[in-house]
């Protein structure tokens, strides 16, 4: 780990000093590619990270890291699913952002790359441009739908069969693995599916 640019120590101490938090340990990392990511441990007192070439994006990940220094994980009623970009992140996140130089058109181009559940939230913060930046995914994600090829039946509907594969649990009938909720719903009541893929 390269050591932290004296900037990024800075932005921190001043953001956490605003915030009357003790500041995270940051560890910095540089990689030859235009975006940058990073990774807060709150157990382990740690921000990380990974710098790429784009200095607008460098200081957005490190002020999205802090972000969440900031604002602990949620955990969602059902299940204790930890909620890490809910409606009071990006609250928090966005006007760190606005406060700390980053143009909300470079907010919302990077977040919206990253997690394009971001838009939605800057949409209902109101944010400049945000509806635009929304509407546009919106609009890109009907073009890339309807210029995918038709799904076909591979495998009609059957009963699953589960059997074990090494560390894998697998439908016997068409080989598709069968993991998480599904896989612990299927152990308990059964199903069927059906295998589809794109012709």
């Amino acid at each position: 780990m390269a050591e932290a640019p004296a900037w990024a120590v800075q932005l921190a101490e001043q953001v956490c000093a605003e915030a009357s938090v003790p500041a995270p340990q940051l560890r910095w990392l540089r990689r030859e590619r235009d975006t940058s990511s990073g990774v807060t441990r709150r157990s382990s007192g740690t921000v990380a990270v990974v710098a790429g070439t784009d200095e607008v994006d460098q200081r957005l990940t490190l002020l999205h890291e802090l972000a969440h220094w900031l604002v602990p994980a949620a955990f969602r009623r059902r299940r204790r699913v930890a909620a890490h970009h809910d409606a009071r992140f990006y609250a928090t996140a966005f006007e760190l952002y606005r406060r700390h130089g980053i143009p909300d058109a470079a907010a919302l181009r990077c977040e919206g790359a990253r997690y394009p559940s971001a838009l939605r939230h800057a949409r209902a913060l109101r944010m400049p441009g945000a509806e635009e930046a929304w509407r546009r995914h919106r609009a890109g994600l009907r073009e890339r739908a309807m210029a995918r090829p038709p799904l076909r039946v591979v495998v009609p509907e059957h009963r699953v069969r589960l059997v074990r594969d090494g560390r894998w649990t697998r439908c016997s009938v068409c080989g598709v693995r069968v993991v998480g909720p599904v896989l612990r719903r299927m152990r308990r009541r059964g199903g069927s599916h059906v295998l589809l893929a794109r012709s």
